[in-house]
């Protein structure tokens, strides 16, 4: 019986107060669509770094035959297939704990498999380059990339070693703009929670302020306290539901749009975030945006209707 007083108390509450409803439904969408924005841009920059970082190398190069302003290439001359030998017995010595694989790409395979393929014809800033022109790299893959640090001290300056350059490099500061824009989107989203908390909260009073009379009746027949709040506080919550699920649609639209059939056909060369992941995050957003109304509510209400 008091179950079905709670829910007709709640439906003709949702009837009387669309306007007010509506209200708190707009501002829990755009906070909570701000909140699943930041959600899936830091899943998009861990799903990119998790494979980047993964793909990545320290690469080694090895002095050229000419000149070179390093002063470890003073010779002018590369190094020998001896010194190369050489060379990854210091790396197996002295960073076998570091580095789980090393591999040797002469001048040949990286003119054939990589530049020619960036520059077709061999022309580069108007010069015409052959194999000669290029230099033997050692490719390092690290059992933990961030000890990139590590290798470079070891092996930078050492006689034969051109430059030790780690691919991260590239990447960072990609990262960098991503992060950043997602801190941007959190504070946005923060201000807009604050703001619909308090939204709710006065939407709410407002509610119970209209049917003043029939609350004081229920007190005066005797209904408990929770009894009269939890139809303002259901209220509250339901329209927090239907702005959270409005959200998630609008984040999963922005992704199938923008990443699934935009950047993802154009750009393929990076993973993406897709529906799958929206997904995973649409419960967090619903049950929060519940939950954040339900507190407002009970706290706006606890203060309104004093036993």
């Amino acid at each position: 019986m008091r179950t079905r007083f709670i829910l007709s108390e709640t439906w003709t509450s949702l009837k009387q107060n669309v306007s007010m409803i509506l209200s708190v439904m707009l501002v829990t969408f755009i906070s909570f669509l701000f909140i699943g924005a930041s959600g899936l841009m830091q899943a998009q920059v861990t799903k990119a770094k998790g494979d980047w970082y993964d793909k990545v190398e320290i690469v080694v190069w090895l002095c050229p035959d000419g000149t070179s302003q390093a002063a470890s290439c003073a010779s002018g001359k590369a190094p020998t297939n001896q010194e190369i030998v050489d060379l990854e017995n210091v790396i197996h010595q002295e960073l076998g704990s570091v580095v789980s694989k090393i591999t040797y790409q002469s001048r040949a395979d990286f003119y054939k498999n990589e530049f020619l393929k960036q520059h077709p014809n061999g022309v580069f800033e108007g010069r015409t380059l052959t194999a000669a022109n290029m230099q033997d790299t050692l490719r390092l893959k690290l059992s933990d990339p961030t000890k990139y640090q590590v290798v470079s001290e070891v092996l930078s300056g050492r006689t034969g070693v051109e430059e030790v350059v780690d691919q991260r490099q590239i990447f960072d500061p990609v990262f960098n703009v991503l992060n950043k824009a997602t801190i941007v989107t959190v504070v946005l989203a923060a201000v807009m929670v604050v703001v619909a908390i308090l939204l709710t909260g006065t939407t709410i009073r407002m509610s119970a302020a209209s049917r003043k009379n029939e609350t004081e009746i229920m007190r005066l027949v005797g209904a408990s306290n929770w009894t009269i709040r939890l139809p303002f506080i259901l209220e509250g919550v339901i329209a927090s539901f239907l702005g959270s699920l409005m959200a998630c649609g609008a984040l999963s639209g922005i992704v199938k749009v923008f990443i699934t059939d935009g950047l993802s056909q154009t750009v393929q060369w990076m993973p993406y975030i897709d529906q799958r992941t929206v997904w995973i995050i649409a419960p967090v957003l619903v049950l929060g945006a519940m939950a954040l109304s339900a507190l407002a509510s009970a706290f706006s209400l606890r203060r309104y209707l004093k036993a």
